[in-house]
């Protein structure tokens, strides 16, 4: 991968800041993701009715944490371009969560608050991304 290196969060106090908050959110979201996977199975082991999506969705839900995770520590050793996925990526995900389990029919009411919920600390690693301290340590090239 070309990750373009910027030592300047490393050495922003403020920025360190951020993004240790943002690893510690998505690692919520990873947790938050592993409970909603044993929720779904739960519910299945009880015999109601639990679809396909449901369990796709509730699996991926913590490896998508991991690799954000693994994104996100590329960014704090200054790589601009994993910074700018994983700003990204907080904006995309919750409206696509969402969305997607607005759908009629595609999910239980349930599950989609429980989706919800995990997707609450990813909407913080949006507005942390998009704070003082970490755009100027990942200033837009020119």
């Amino acid at each position: 991968m070309d990750f373009r290196t910027n030592t300047q969060p490393a050495e922003n106090p403020a920025a360190r800041q951020a993004l240790d908050s943002a690893r510690n959110s998505i690692g919520l979201y990873g947790v938050l993701g592993a409970a909603a996977l044993v929720a779904v199975a739960a519910v299945a082991a009880t015999g109601h009715t639990v679809n396909t999506f449901m369990w796709v969705r509730a699996a991926l839900l913590p490896v998508i944490a991991y690799v954000i995770l693994r994104v996100l520590a590329a960014a704090a050793r200054g790589s601009r371009r994993a910074f700018e996925r994983v700003s990204a990526l907080a904006v995309i995900m919750p409206v696509a969560i969402i969305g997607v389990d607005l759908i009629p029919g595609v999910c239980p009411p349930w599950y989609a608050v429980v989706q919800t919920l995990c997707v609450l600390p990813v909407i913080r690693v949006a507005f942390l991304t998009r704070g003082a301290a970490l755009k100027a340590a990942f200033p837009k090239a020119g």
